[in-house]
């Protein structure tokens, strides 16, 4: 008897063990959210590195600038001194 109830016993708890358990729709809940939380956090990293790409060609592009107005004035400076005939400093 003490045996036939021990294995009742064993099936009770774990058939509340099981029935305790997240159903498929709470699973597949808890699968989409992190899903959908994998591709938010990819596409933060994809805007992260479009906006560090962005900025290193801005980046460029003003140094760029820069240079060509540093040549265009030492042009200048150069056709001045070439004009009044003495050197440039």
């Amino acid at each position: 008897m003490k045996k036939v109830l021990s294995i009742v016993a064993v099936a009770v708890l774990s058939a509340a063990f099981v029935s305790c358990g997240p159903s498929k729709e709470e699973m597949e809940a808890r699968a989409k959210a992190v899903s959908d939380s994998t591709a938010a956090v990819a596409q933060a990293q994809a805007d992260s590195l479009a906006k560090v790409a962005a900025d290193a060609e801005a980046a460029v592009a003003a140094a760029a600038a820069h240079v060509a107005d540093s040549l265009a004035q030492a042009h200048v400076a150069d056709s001045l001194a070439h004009l009044k005939g003495g050197k440039k400093h």
